[in-house]
């Protein structure tokens, strides 16, 4: 099938309150790449009462926010648990970062409360001391290359079984300790990686496209694009980076 006469739609889940150092950007290059590759795509936005009809989703974005905006957006996502979990068990593509990543889990802990996540998956999340912030190198089995991001979490997010995103190679990840950052369930990516994430990391934008693409419409061949900047630019952070453990505390 000619990827002319094929359409992808992307939800945003609350943008108006998840939307931590330029998540909204993931939306922009995805669209971007659709694009250059004659592929249809559209955004749709879902705010706070909107009815959410994932039926119509093929890839969605819940980005990152404030504990106080995350206990907003929970409340919310409850309501759409149900119809949430059979777009996840139907390998719907999800792309979760940071607080969107933590309230896909059972709970996130902090020093006063416990919020109640979607309980979507078997991870949970506890306030640690100090937070983990700065650049992250990962090693991802979906790119050729190493995966680049910023981090910035108070939370330290437990996985269990779960696959992790990435090892990382410079940088905290998941809790500091384990040496993995975010979880794979399915099609589902949870990640604290910001910056955004796929402007600066094409690959993963395109398995992302490719999973959707397939999911829709079976087997597909992505048109090959000049990535030639966005490789520099990893590249530049890489040398920089990479190969260096220690995760900055404040």
């Amino acid at each position: 099938m000619d990827t002319a006469d094929m359409k992808l739609t992307i939800g945003h889940l609350y943008p108006d309150l998840l939307n931590l150092y330029g998540d909204r950007g993931n939306i922009v290059c995805m669209v971007k790449r659709c694009l250059w590759r004659g592929i249809r795509a559209e955004t749709i936005e879902f705010n706070m009462g909107d009815r959410v009809d994932f039926s119509k989703l093929d890839i969605v974005l819940l980005g990152g926010g404030s504990d106080r905006e995350q206990k907003i957006v929970c409340r919310e996502l409850r309501r759409i648990r149900r119809e949430f979990q059979r777009y996840i068990e139907d390998n719907g593509v999800v792309i979760a970062v940071c607080g969107g990543y933590q309230l896909l889990g059972r709970y996130y802990r902090t020093k006063d409360d416990i919020i109640e996540g979607l309980g979507l998956l078997d991870i949970y999340t506890e306030q640690g001391d100090g937070r983990l912030i700065g650049n992250i190198v990962l090693d991802s089995e979906w790119s050729d290359v190493p995966v680049v991001g910023f981090e910035n979490h108070g939370g330290r997010t437990y996985i269990g079984g779960h696959k992790p995103f990435g090892r990382v190679l410079y940088g905290a990840g998941n809790d500091g300790k384990s040496g993995y950052e975010g979880v794979v369930y399915k099609n589902v990516t949870g990640t604290y990686l910001h910056g955004p994430l796929l402007p600066k990391n094409a690959q993963i934008c395109d398995h992302l496209i490719k999973k959707a693409l397939e999911r829709k419409y079976g087997p597909v061949q992505l048109k090959k694009l000049d990535d030639g900047m966005e490789m520099a630019a990893n590249a530049y952070i890489c040398s920089r980076f990479a190969g260096r453990k220690r995760a900055t505390l404040v």
